[in-house]
């Protein structure tokens, strides 16, 4: 694939506003937006999904069942529901182990779903964090401390970068997960990964071909996050 077509294909994908201009925030008719925002403050502060009184409160004022709205969510990309039903995963939060960890301020440790992920937990938040993750080629560790207003952070090593991939070359990386279009996390989440440098990065994209993707600087990288999930809990209506 020629240079100019992978970066007009990677870069349609990283556009927050995308999802036909959804993002990560779900629509707030018929109870998707209060449920959704329950189970990110669930995982928030007490690090996992909330339970099923919790859903079901959450939902009843809109005289649907918790199940059903959740299963909405997870049709629109919002969620990710497991075989049982259960939340695995509500961008940025995963309630599977990852290799990125996050240290909420005066809260709990969470697992983000990939680097840009983690990334925007701040900013959606509105508390500082630190992330610590690992090189995927050299087993590295990185860490990043990003600030409560998700605009600054510092990066460890300093040369730190993300590289941003998917595994479909031509599939949108934003869901909404259901008929010909994926969900983000089955193509690209486990390919959007911190690296200790440019170097490193290209290397590893080198020996995955079947990866579209390219190296994002730690601004661009600590934007597109907080672009992303800033919104996401900015109201409950």
């Amino acid at each position: 694939m020629p240079a100019a077509e992978r970066a007009a294909l990677v870069g349609a994908w990283t556009d927050p506003f995308g999802r036909a201009g959804r993002g990560r925030r779900a629509p707030a008719e018929g109870g998707l937006r209060a449920v959704h925002q329950r189970v990110l403050r669930s995982f928030a502060t007490v690090g996992r999904p909330p339970t099923a009184a919790e859903l079901g409160e959450a939902a009843a004022p809109y005289g649907k069942p918790a199940d059903v709205v959740l299963a909405e969510l997870h049709i629109g990309d919002f969620l990710r529901l497991d075989a049982t039903g259960q939340v695995r995963a509500a961008y940025p939060f995963s309630a599977v182990p990852t290799s990125h960890v996050v240290q909420i301020d005066d809260g709990p440790r969470v697992h983000a779903m990939c680097a840009i992920d983690a990334l925007g937990i701040a900013a959606m938040l509105g508390t500082g964090i630190t992330i610590t993750s690992a090189d995927p080629r050299t087993g590295e560790p990185t860490a990043v401390a990003v600030a409560a207003d998700g605009r600054k952070a510092v990066w460890e090593p300093a040369t730190t970068v993300v590289f941003a991939g998917q595994q479909a070359p031509g599939e949108p990386c934003s869901g909404p997960g259901t008929g010909p279009v994926p969900a983000a996390a089955d193509v690209c989440c486990g390919y959007i990964s911190f690296f200790t440098s440019r170097a490193s990065a290209t290397d590893w994209a080198r020996a995955h071909p079947e990866v579209t993707g390219h190296v994002l600087k730690q601004a661009r990288a600590l934007q597109l996050g907080t672009r992303i999930f800033g919104p996401v809990l900015a109201d409950a209506g």
